[in-house]
């Protein structure tokens, strides 16, 4: 019965699949969204903008630097190569995502769209139950996570100043939820299958140790990349 109800509502099914991997997500966008919701109303701007920048931005690092963006002069240039900047790591997520994504169909444009850090992260991790179609199940991750975060962020608008929580710290949510991910992983590869997860952590512990906290990501997800290619025939091996 279950999985005829599967065959009959394929889309249901993938969204009811997806909704307990994203939960955690949701829960850290909660207090993360919300967050940047208020410093947007703390600032005077309506809840409009909240809603409508974690819609067509979808970048939460970069809708936290906009703020200070809108309130500063214009300056397109520095806008843009900001942007660059912070969210150069989803070129990255991006090249890692090309095999999974290229039978994707009109879905396509959605998943590309919609690829955040956490997103990638459950990617990676998870594969679609058995009797679940694979890309309606990352278009229901990718949909669910989204809407985390855009509701999350209207939220935070919404209420702007007015709670007398602090609200300092909150980002540790979501470094919480990575670190999770990252034992997860580390469990369900073998001994040998480990060796892309070490080198990664040395190479970022690298460039953080050289670069400092404010630029080590770029440097960092370059070295592993180049790593990567270097060693590809012993990490497809392992």
């Amino acid at each position: 019965m279950r999985l005829f109800d599967k065959a009959r509502h394929p889309w249901l099914a993938a969204f009811r699949a997806a909704f307990p991997l994203t939960a955690p997500v949701g829960l850290g966008f909660l207090f993360l969204g919300c967050s940047y919701g208020m410093l947007m109303g703390v600032h005077g701007f309506s809840v409009l903008y909240p809603l409508c920048m974690s819609a067509l931005i979808f970048a939460g690092s970069m809708e936290f630097v906009t703020v200070s963006l809108l309130l500063s002069p214009f300056d397109p240039i520095a806008a843009f190569t900001l942007a660059i900047m912070v969210n150069a790591r989803h070129m990255f997520y991006g090249i890692a995502m090309l095999p999974r994504f290229a039978e994707t169909g009109w879905i396509k444009p959605l998943l590309i769209y919609g690829l955040c850090d956490e997103t990638f992260a459950l990617h990676v991790s998870t594969v679609a139950p058995q009797g679940i179609d694979e890309k309606k199940f990352m278009l229901a991750t990718t949909l669910l996570n989204q809407a985390y975060w855009v509701s999350s962020s209207t939220l935070g608008g919404l209420i702007g100043a007015r709670l007398p929580q602090h609200t300092e710290g909150l980002q540790f949510v979501l470094t919480a939820l990575f670190v999770v991910i990252a034992m997860d992983q580390w469990r369900a590869q073998a001994v040998a299958g480990r060796t892309g997860i070490i080198l990664g952590l040395v190479v970022t512990t690298v460039c953080l140790v050289i670069f400092g906290s404010a630029q080590f990501m770029i440097p960092a997800l370059l070295g592993i990349v180049l790593l990567c290619l270097a060693l590809r025939s012993r990490l497809e091996q392992a």
